[in-house]
């Protein structure tokens, strides 16, 4: 019988392999640690405990350990520092810490704070928990974190604050100039983020007024002169004379790496999730003890790894082959099931027999935020889910796109932190060397820019066009975005911030969405709204395992509407925060007899809550309408909300049924997935899906009428139009809305 993975993997049965060192270069020699003080924690006030000592031993012997007494000088030398750190060098936990230690945190007063900025939630979470461990104190207090949605930290007593980059963005809305803190450290740059690069203009910005700012840009082992030369600086001589441009200085750690054996299929995979599922089951059965840690690009896929894996291994004898322990991680993942990954595996079933194996399904955070001890074995099917602008057409899309050498070799890496490990890669050599592109192109540069605009505006930011980005997005992306919030009303033609974009700037969503929430005082129907953009805002909240399809869409039946799936999103979740058992094992049937995904429910009742807070601080009650059974304006009201942010995501029904974009004339095809149960002429949509098709997904009726009085300045509506509003049964041709659609050149 073929052995399983002979198909994928036929040089790794035969042993027929290559070696590829993920080894550092030579290390220097170790230089003097720190001194380890007294048993008494000021931060804490109480004497260490002694799973402070148990860590600080581990700490020790982490490469940066060693160098953290070199770094005070140099960072109170210089404004900005650039550390290249290889994975495994302990950089992320150890940095902020020790700066913390060196006097750039404390509780004053004033209170001064040491920032530490992570491109994910996960980390920021997971890093923030794990340094409070060490440092001894209470997660919340001295050492906090901050993410979209969830703040565990204390304004009067954080003095270390683990945040996502866009946080730290959003707090200089209020404070420009960043003066609660005196140190900021920018983690995992090489990503090169939307957020990661507009943050780091804004902080040379920032430096210009305030030279007792320290900046600490940490990244892998990936084209740090880049950052050096962006954070170039004067240098001046003892009298005061410009004497040329220096380097941002550079301290490099090497990392703590063991050999890596890779192996690639002999071809192309057709369905890489499947080839992954099949070389974790691989892996099981023929290697030694050891994790895995398999890369997908989303929840969805995930997801469906972590069924089939489970549903692999359960047909295996554990006695045999040990217990495998499958988990999911991404960014929407709850915080407690995040920790999950850190537990280790089990051990063996009876005594003498295999110890298990843990496998951890991950997107791309695991490649260089979070580092999980253990992990032996890496699968990488080579691919990353990532957003892509095309400024012409005025469409973005999520697109699974190969991974670029880079990151694949930051995945290998990850099979040799504690001892020689394998990566199996789910494609060709051939195309590892010549069809990989080097690096990943910087985010700033495929991604639509409403959201950083008004960001910018907000924090005083006037000239867009010359101010210094690391890579300057298109003009056109610009003034594209320019364009939306001038029709969203939050800019006016002088492109200044009016009151309503204020107030827009202040909401944790995209420009569309808080419109959407402003509007909705006005019709009557904010907490709907509320509760709408929440959903919005997560992971989808409608299940499908796979093999139970048809359950599933007769289940999501229960809650179907026929305006469409933004009322049908509304129906399930008021559905769950009405009657859903509180127990949580009550809570789970619940939702899995409904085939709904709890964990995105859950997270969305967590934002309603926020986004409700915010909306009132703005003096705006979210009042629920009365039901539905008795209110005939339930829907109607939402449905007119919805139309005031998103009338530019509009399509028509042409000639022979065929949608067409109401700006660009792009032919679209309503999503399978809609609940639209009959052709109607015009819809708005939530996501424009670029693949073989074009899809609009994400769909609800719009009556035109709404259209032109919600954005009368976008939409200029024909006379016969105007004559047919005061009958309100009068239908309105698509063609007299598009004729009048975009006129006078705007």
């Amino acid at each position: 019988t073929t052995r399983r993975g002979q198909r994928l993997f036929p040089e790794f049965l035969a042993r027929e392999v290559r070696m590829e060192s993920a080894e550092a270069g030579d290390e220097d020699p170790p230089r003097k640690r720190p001194r380890v003080g007294s048993n008494w924690n000021a931060l804490s006030e109480a004497p260490y405990s002694r799973r402070y000592f148990e860590l600080l031993s581990k700490r020790s012997t982490l490469p940066v350990f060693s160098y953290l007494s070199t770094l005070a000088p140099v960072v109170a030398a210089n404004q900005v520092v650039v550390i290249e750190g290889a994975t495994g060098s302990g950089k992320t936990t150890q940095i902020p810490q020790f700066l913390v230690q060196s006097g750039y945190g404390s509780r004053g007063p004033p209170l001064r704070a040491v920032a530490c900025t992570q491109p994910r939630r996960v980390a920021a979470v997971s890093i923030a928990r794990r340094v409070a461990e060490e440092m001894d104190v209470e997660l919340g207090g001295v050492v906090g974190y901050t993410v979209r949605f969830d703040d565990c930290s204390d304004p009067n007593n954080t003095i270390l604050r683990f945040l996502t980059d866009g946080m730290l963005l959003r707090e200089a809305h209020t404070d420009p100039l960043l003066r609660r803190y005196s140190c900021i450290v920018l983690d995992e740059a090489h990503e090169r983020t939307l957020a990661t690069d507009v943050l780091m203009s804004v902080l040379k910005n920032i430096m210009r007024q305030r030279k007792d700012l320290r900046l600490v840009v940490m990244s892998a082992t990936l084209d740090t002169l880049k950052f050096r030369r962006y954070f170039m600086s004067t240098k001046m001589s003892q009298g005061g004379d410009a004497q040329g441009d220096v380097l941002a200085p550079l301290v490099s750690v090497p990392g703590r790496a063991f050999p890596v054996e890779t192996f690639y299929t002999p071809e192309a995979q057709r369905d890489y999730l499947d080839a992954a599922v099949q070389a974790v089951l691989m892996i099981h059965e023929h290697e030694e003890p050891g994790d895995v840690l398999v890369f997908l690009t989303g929840e969805a896929e995930i997801n469906e790894a972590v069924n089939r894996i489970e549903h692999g291994a359960s047909l295996l004898d554990p006695d045999t082959y040990g217990e495998l322990d499958v988990y999911p991680l991404f960014s929407s993942l709850p915080p407690q099931q995040q920790q999950l990954i850190f537990n280790p595996a089990a051990p063996p079933t009876r005594p003498g027999g295999r110890p298990g194996r843990k496998v951890v399904v991950s997107t791309n955070v695991a490649e260089t935020s979070i580092t999980i001890d253990g992990v032996v074995y890496v699968v990488d099917p080579g691919f990353v889910k990532q957003k892509m602008y095309d400024p012409i057409m005025r469409v973005e899309s999520l697109l699974v796109t190969p991974i670029s050498r880079a990151a694949a070799k930051q995945r290998a890496g990850r099979a040799g932190r504690t001892q020689p490990g394998k990566a199996f890669r789910l494609y060709t050599e051939q195309s590892f060397k010549e069809h990989l592109v080097e690096e990943t192109y910087p985010e700033i540069l495929r991604s639509r820019l409403e959201s950083v605009v008004l960001t910018l505006l907000k924090i005083g930011i006037r000239d867009l066009v010359h101010f210094d980005f690391m890579d300057p997005p298109a003009p056109e992306t610009l003034m594209r975005a320019l364009e939306c919030l001038n029709y969203l009303g939050a800019i006016d033609d002088d492109t200044e911030l009016t009151d309503l974009g204020h107030h827009m700037a202040s909401l944790p969503v995209d420009p569309q969405l808080s419109r959407v929430l402003l509007a909705s005082p006005v019709y009557g129907c904010a907490y709907e709204a509320v509760c709408l953009v929440s959903v919005l805002s997560v992971a989808p909240i409608f299940a499908r395992a796979s093999g139970r399809e048809q359950e599933a869409d007769a289940a999501h039946k229960e809650y179907s509407h026929h305006s469409g799936d933004h009322a049908t999103l509304l129906n399930a979740f008021l559905d769950f925060c009405h009657h859903a058992p509180y127990e949580s094992y009550e809570r789970r049937s619940w939702a899995q007899k409904r085939f709904l995904n709890l964990r995105s429910l859950e997270s969305a009742n967590s934002v309603r809550g926020q986004l409700q807070t915010h909306l009132e601080k703005l003096g705006m009650a979210c009042l629920p309408q009365r039901p539905a059974e008795a209110n005939p304006e339930f829907y109607r009201r939402i449905q007119k909300a919805l139309c005031a942010g998103m009338f530019m995501q509009t399509a028509f029904c042409g000639a022979k049924g065929q949608y067409m974009t109401a700006k660009d004339m792009q032919p679209v095809t309503l999503h399978p997935s809609t609940n639209l149960s009959m052709q109607v002429p015009w819809v708005i949509y939530q996501d424009f899906l670029l693949t073989e098709k074009k899809y609009v997904r994400t769909v609800s009726q719009a009556d035109p009428l709404w259209l032109c009085q919600v954005a009368p300045h976008y939409f200029r509506c024909v006379e016969g139009m105007r004559c047919m509003a005061s009958h309100p049964k009068a239908l309105v041709s698509p063609q007299q809305l598009t004729l009048a659609a975009w006129t006078s050149g705007r």
